[in-house]
């Protein structure tokens, strides 16, 4: 093949072969927190666990891909941002990559003893749950392809609308290794529900362009996240759980996570309501929409 023939394949490119910006820009960006792993590995300091970082921040990284990915289409009923589709596949994908760089490390920890690396997620329930969800983010990476979408036809949608229970499952593995401090696991879980909550609000008839229904849909992520980080801490750790669950209503402690998602979802209510408005107001003053 020519370098005419793999154009359309190229990552930065759309379907035509012309060089596509947002792809481009998405492209580095996936790319960048690899490049500081391995960095850090090939320049970082010795330290007595080597991977022990390294491992963690693939981790979260493929936990924060998934959101991304996720957030596609709500971005788009939000903001009528249709072009941002074309680079969901591109994240899709992305989270499968994360999630095999997040084994290969655990592999290397174990110094590529495989037949230990086998038996310790056997063994090991919350390694279990996440190699189960490495394997469904596989089986979807592997029917990603235009030629796997025509195949399965109707089917391949009801197959993709499995990447919901394998968020969910990739969260509870988060939250099992993140043992007592489990403040990023439950904010990267109240960001799932906030999706999640988007959807049902479509299935529900509810339009996402409106910034009532984003503010109705952030207030009940922030109220599902407290949820959450309540139920954790009463019943898998010894912390007080109430005690924890008043802590998001002290303004002299560091901000919460049901408090950040509250936050993010109603950013996202503002700024549909500022294109609501400078869509009302753009054509008497004379503007364009780029």
């Amino acid at each position: 093949m020519d370098m005419m023939t793999l154009a359309p394949y190229a990552p930065w490119t759309d379907r035509r072969g012309n060089l596509s910006g947002l792809r481009l820009a998405v492209f580095i960006a996936v790319l960048l927190p690899a490049v500081q792993i391995f960095y850090s590995l090939a320049f970082g300091p010795v330290l007595p666990e080597p991977f022990e970082m390294e491992l963690h921040a693939s981790g979260d990284w493929t936990v924060r891909f998934l959101l991304v990915t996720l957030a596609v289409t709500p971005l788009r009923r939000i903001f009528s941002w249709n072009r941002i589709v074309g680079v969901r596949r591109m994240l899709g994908v992305t989270v499968l990559a994360y999630a095999l760089l997040h084994l290969g490390l655990y592999a290397a920890q174990e110094s590529w003893n495989l037949g230990k690396v086998v038996s310790e997620i056997v063994l090991r329930f919350y390694l279990t749950i996440g190699f189960v969800a490495l394997f469904g983010l596989a089986v979807l990476g592997a029917t990603s392809f235009d030629s796997a979408i025509r195949k399965l036809g109707r089917n391949w949608q009801r197959l993709h609308t499995l990447i919901y229970p394998i968020g969910g499952l990739m969260l509870f593995h988060f939250f099992l290794q993140s043992k007592s401090d489990v403040t990023q696991a439950t904010l990267m879980a109240g960001l799932f529900v906030l999706l999640m909550i988007y959807r049902l609000a479509v299935k529900a008839g509810f339009s996402l362009a409106n910034p009532l229904v984003l503010a109705v849909c952030a207030l009940l992520a922030a109220a599902g996240t407290a949820g959450i980080e309540f139920a954790w801490y009463a019943l898998a750790t010894g912390i007080p759980a109430d005690r924890v669950f008043q802590a998001n209503f002290a303004l002299s402690v560091a901000i919460r996570p049901a408090i950040w998602v509250g936050i993010i979802g109603l950013g996202v209510g503002v700024a549909a309501m500022v294109q609501w408005i400078g869509g009302l107001l753009g054509p008497k003053l004379g503007l364009k929409r780029a």
